[in-house]
């Protein structure tokens, strides 16, 4: 059976984007007689909050979707995540990291003895600037799991144990489709050692997504054409993890007239200001071509 789902964070309105995404997913679940899901992704809890949660809640009803409930919350299955690190940390995967942000922006921008000098910036990845293994351990690290550091994934160590493949069921944002493998070299030097656990919330978004999706049974992903680089990194961790590997469907994205992808700070796109102003779920539709 299809299973999707729509997973929002509760920081801000939702836009023309989100309910493109949300009414696509409906849309397939609904094309195999499956079920569409709702999940709240609050693992941000100095962002999230609770009058936009209710917002995300009246929007999709008035676009017409509707879900089962109760609705699973992040923010309630941290246990779930910290069991998750602690089987990558005894598989020797992880190491902690106390690196600042602009500890790593200098390590990148900092010559290197016998070499050429760069001509462009460094490797951006899906998380950003690719992590230079500053406090990578020659050897995994053994004892007790640090709960007061962030914690990388070594990914030279992960896809040495396992691949990263996934079936493409759309286009990925140069046009890819259908079976997907991604080299371990992409993994390591485009992708590099991400952050599973943040100090401030004991997990990530790359982790709780993965272990949401399997336990929810989610048999197709579909999202942006941005998260495209992400998938890799998810679908290593259902591997490392045990868990099964869904389909993934991601679709072009909603932009502004002058072609920049919408966020949530733009207001003028949200959904409830043009609720406010009189429109239809209808006239959302059309606008983002469904």
């Amino acid at each position: 059976m299809i299973v999707t789902r729509f997973a929002p964070s509760p920081t801000g309105p939702l836009h023309l984007g989100h309910a493109f995404s949300a009414l696509m997913s409906q849309r397939i679940a609904r094309s195999g007689g499956g079920t569409f899901l709702l999940r709240i992704e609050d693992i941000d809890q100095s962002r999230a909050r609770a009058e936009w949660e209710t917002q995300i809640f009246d929007d999709l009803h008035w676009l017409g979707l509707q879900w089962p409930e109760p609705v699973m919350r992040q923010s309630e299955r941290l246990q779930i995540y910290r069991d998750a690190l602690q089987s990558l940390w005894d598989m020797g995967l992880l190491y902690p990291c106390q690196c600042s942000r602009r500890d790593i922006a200098e390590a990148l921008s900092a010559p290197q003895e016998c070499a050429e000098p760069k001509v462009s910036g460094p490797t951006v990845g899906p998380d950003g600037p690719v992590y230079p293994g500053t406090c990578r351990p020659l050897r995994p690290p053994t004892g007790t799991i640090p709960t007061d550091l962030p914690l990388r994934l070594n990914m030279a160590r992960a896809v040495a144990q396992q691949d990263a493949c996934f079936d493409e069921c759309g286009h990925g944002p140069e046009g890819q489709t259908g079976t997907i493998r991604i080299p371990p070299d992409h993994m390591i030097h485009a992708i590099g050692d991400v952050v599973l656990a943040r100090r401030d919330m004991g997990t990530s978004y790359h982790l709780s997504v993965v272990c949401d999706d399997a336990a929810q049974q989610v048999s197709d992903v579909v999202r942006g054409q941005d998260l495209f680089e992400a998938t890799a990194i998810h679908v290593l961790l259902q591997r490392l993890l045990g868990h099964p590997t869904p389909r993934y469907h991601h679709h072009r994205l909603i932009r502004d007239a002058a072609g920049k992808r919408l966020a949530k700070r733009d207001d003028a796109r949200a959904i409830a200001t043009y609720r406010a102003e009189g429109a239809r779920p209808d006239d959302l539709r059309a606008m983002v071509g469904l």
